[in-house]
C-alpha cells in the first residue's frame, strides 16, 4: 500500500467501539481504513477479555425473542424463569446513582435511549447473543433467574464479539492494518484533521484522510499515566485486559487541544485473581475475575473485612471494589465461603489457574493462606453473631443482612458456619479508566473552548464523562457500540459530503 493512499474514513483501534464505527461509517459509502496497534492475533483490544455482556433496555425475554435472541432455542427459552425488563429510566436512575449523579446527562441518555435499536443494529450484522445463563443467573426450582440489569452476552464472550465484528467489517470491505499505531494526528492551517501519522513494520507514514474516529481505548496499560492520575501505588495494579491501552489516542488529541473530561483520577478495578499475569491472558481471559463475593465475605490479611459485600447487585459493585483492594496490605484480599454458598460461585472459580485453599477449620484456613489467625476467628465469629434471619435469595436484593457491625453486609448475610471452608486471594485488576477526551452529541471531539475540532470524532473508553467514580456492569460494550456507531456514521457523513 502506497503511504500516500488517501480514505474517507480513518478508525484508531479495532475493539468493539471501533469495529462499529467503521461498519457505521462504511454504511455511508466511504471508504474506511481500520489502524490496529497489535498483531492480528492480539487484536480487539479489552473488548476480547470481557464477558461479552451487554446492559440494554429490552421488555423481557418475549421482546428479546423478537430480534436479538432470535436464534434461540426452544430449550433454552424453556429453562428461563425470569429475565427482568430494563426500562430507559430503570437504567439512567441505576446510572445516575452509580456514578454520583456526575454523568453528562446528555451522553447518557444518548447511551440509553439508543441502547434497543443499537442491538438491533448489531444483530443485522450478524452478532449473535444469547442469554448470561452462567454468570448472571442463580436456578432456582430448575429454572435460571436472571438479575443485575446485565443479562445478555454476545456468543463466544468477547473474543466471539470481536471476531463476528471483524467478519462483518471484511464483508462491507473495510481494510483493517495490523501492527500499525497512532503516533499524531495531522491537520491543515485550518485546524482540520486531515489524517494520521502512524508507526507501522515499515516505520513512520502519514495516512490522509477526510476523518477519524479515535476509538483505541484508556490508559489503563500505562503505568506511568496511572500513577500520575490515579495516585499513588496504581503502578503496582495488575492490567485485565490488552498490553496496548497506553493512552495513545487521548495524548494525541491532547496535543492538538481536545478537552480532557470526565473520572480522571478514577477507574474500573475488581477483584482479580493474585497470580494472574501483569496483563491480560488471551487463553484465561477473564476467568482471573471473583465476582462471586456478595455471597461470602472479603477479608483483608489482617482477617478484617473491609467492604460491605451486599451493599447492591454484583453489577453495580465490582468495578469500584478493587480499588478497595488496592487499600489493603499488600494490596491483597481472601474471598471466604463456606459450604452453603460455595456450590453457587461463579464458572471463573473452577479454572485450574486460580489461587485458594480449602480447610475443614477456620483457623487451617487463616494458615494455608497467610492471614492472620486470630483477627480472621474475631471478625468471623463477630460477623456469625450479626447475621440476621430472613428468606435467603441470591437472585434478588433480599434484605438479609448484618446488625451492628461498622462494616455491614446489606443482603445475602449468612453465617459463615459450615465446613469445608474456601478462600480464594485476589488483588486489584484493572480494566479501563473513566477519564478521556469530551464528545458533543454528535460524537465530535471538543477543544479547548468547546468547539468540535474538525474531522475529529471518538468513541468508546477514551471517551470521558459518563462515568465517575462506578460503572454499571455491562455498561462499557453498549457505550462503545453506541457511540462507536453514532461517530463512525457522522464521520462517514462528512467524508461524503467533502
Amino acid at each position: 500500500m502506497a503511504a500516500e493512499e488517501s480514505w474517507d474514513v480513518i478508525v484508531v483501534g479495532a475493539g468493539n467501539a471501533a469495529l462499529c464505527a467503521a461498519l457505521s461509517a462504511a454504511e455511508q459509502g466511504v471508504r474506511v481504513l481500520v489502524l490496529e496497534k497489535a498483531t492480528l492475533e492480539d487484536r480487539g483490544g479489552n473488548s476480547t477479555f470481557t464477558a461479552g455482556g451487554f446492559r440494554f433496555c429490552h421488555d423481557g425475554v418475549e421482546d428479546l425473542r423478537t430480534d436479538i435472541l432470535d436464534d434461540m432455542t426452544d430449550g433454552e427459552y424453556a429453562s428461563i424463569g425470569n429475565l427482568p425488563p430494563l426500562s430507559e429510566d430503570q437504567f439512567y436512575e441505576i446510572l445516575m446513582r452509580i456514578t454520583e449523579h456526575q454523568a453528562d446527562e446528555d451522553l447518557g441518555r444518548i447511551l440509553i435511549g439508543r441502547s434497543r435499536e443499537t442491538m438491533r443494529w448489531m444483530r443485522k450484522h450478524k452478532i449473535r447473543f444469547i442469554p448470561m445463563f452462567g454468570r448472571q443467573s442463580f436456578k432456582i426450582d430448575g429454572k435460571h433467574h436472571f438479575y443485575g440489569g446485565v443479562n445478555i452476552e454476545a456468543v463466544g464472550g468477547g473474543w466471539g464479539l470481536v471476531d463476528m465484528l471483524v467478519q462483518a467489517c471484511e464483508r462491507m470491505g473495510i481494510t483493517i492494518r495490523y501492527e500499525t499505531g497512532l503516533r499524531e494526528l495531522i491537520q491543515d492551517e485550518s485546524g482540520k484533521v486531515t489524517g494520521v501519522r502512524a508507526f507501522g513494520p515499515n516505520g513512520y507514514e502519514n495516512i490522509p484522510g477526510k476523518a477519524v474516529v479515535l476509538a483505541c481505548g484508556g490508559f489503563e496499560s500505562n503505568p506511568e499515566m496511572r500513577v500520575r492520575y490515579l495516585g499513588q501505588g496504581w503502578d503496582l495494579c495488575r492490567v485485565r485486559g490488552t498490553q496496548h491501552n497506553t493512552g495513545d489516542g487521548i495524548n494525541a488529541a491532547l496535543r492538538i487541544g481536545a478537552r480532557p473530561h470526565g473520572g480522571w483520577s478514577s477507574c474500573h478495578a475488581v477483584q482479580w485473581d493474585i497470580s494472574a499475569p501483569p496483563y491480560g491472558d488471551r487463553v484465561v481471559l477473564d476467568n482471573f475475575q471473583k465476582h462471586s463475593y456478595p455471597i461470602g465475605i472479603v477479608v483483608n490479611l489482617n482477617g478484617e473485612r473491609f467492604i460491605d459485600e451486599g451493599a447492591d447487585y454484583r453489577n453495580h459493585t465490582y468495578a469500584k471494589y478493587g480499588k478497595e483492594v488496592m487499600k489493603q496490605p499488600q494490596r491483597a484480599a481472601v474471598q471466604i465461603f463456606d459450604a452453603k454458598t460455595h456450590d453457587n460461585v461463579r464458572d471463573e472459580y473452577r479454572i485450574r489457574e486460580v489461587t485458594k485453599a480449602s480447610a475443614d477449620t477456620i483457623e487451617e484456613l487463616a494458615e494455608k493462606l497467610d492471614v492472620d489467625v486470630e483477627g480472621l476467628k474475631a471478625t468471623i465469629a463477630e460477623f456469625n453473631a450479626a447475621c440476621q434471619p430472613g428468606d435467603y435469595n441470591p437472585s434478588i436484593l433480599d434484605g438479609v443482612s448484618t446488625r451492628g457491625l461498622a462494616v455491614p453486609k446489606s443482603n445475602w448475610a449468612l453465617p459463615i458456619d459450615t465446613p469445608p471452608y474456601h478462600g480464594y486471594v485476589v488483588t486489584c485488576g484493572i480494566t479501563f479508566t473513566f477519564g478521556g477526551l469530551k464528545i458533543n452529541t454528535e460524537g465530535q471531539v471538543l477543544d479547548l473552548t468547546d468547539k468540535p475540532i474538525p474531522g475529529l470524532y471518538a468513541a468508546g473508553e477514551l471517551v470521558g464523562g459518563l462515568f465517575y467514580q462506578n460503572y454499571p456492569g455491562g455498561t462499557g460494550l453498549l457505550n462503545g457500540s453506541v457511540f462507536g456507531r453514532l461517530s463512525g456514521r457522522n464521520a462517514g457523513r462528512l467524508a461524503q459530503a467533502g
